[in-house]
């Protein structure tokens, strides 16, 4: 089977997406259980995920970030399965996808931040979860024509 490098891009996404969601999942899952969340290279990730940064408007930040992978993996898998919808949808849904991952990525550096300036702690899961939300940015950025984007703008 021959994939467009576009069509490549798109997978690649779609698996942090997915990624991004499960880590997301697994954090949520030990702050509702109680149990102890391991951080795999020393870390103190309890700390952190009960800290005063572990929510946001009283929303805990996993969830947040659940949704928003959800929301990633979810339009990468359409653009995968319907690469020939109308360009005026595609780009009206590029363009909320590159504003969701930009303002995915400036929290995640808000966050990592708070842990090292602030906390003095860190966690790994959460460090993956950034790692996975600036990957996503940074493809999302290079493989979409803003020129494009940008006419939506000014119309």
């Amino acid at each position: 089977m021959q994939f467009s490098e576009n069509t490549l891009i798109q997978i690649i996404i779609f698996i942090l997406g997915f990624c991004g969601f499960m880590v997301a999942k697994h954090i949520r899952k030990h702050k509702t259980t109680g149990s102890l969340l391991v951080c795999p290279i020393k870390f103190d990730c309890h700390t952190v995920i009960h800290s005063d940064y572990s929510k946001f408007f009283s929303v805990p930040v996993e969830i947040f970030g659940m949704i928003y992978y959800a929301i990633i993996s979810l339009s990468y898998l359409f653009f995968i399965f319907t690469p020939n919808i109308p360009n005026a949808i595609k780009i009206d849904l590029i363009a909320f996808l590159i504003s969701m991952s930009l303002v995915a990525f400036l929290f995640s550096v808000y966050l990592i931040s708070a842990q090292i300036f602030i906390l003095k702690k860190g966690c790994s899961w959460c460090i993956v979860s950034a790692f996975i939300s600036a990957l996503i940015f940074i493809l999302t950025i290079f493989t979409y024509d803003f020129d494009s984007i940008g006419r939506i703008f000014t119309h």
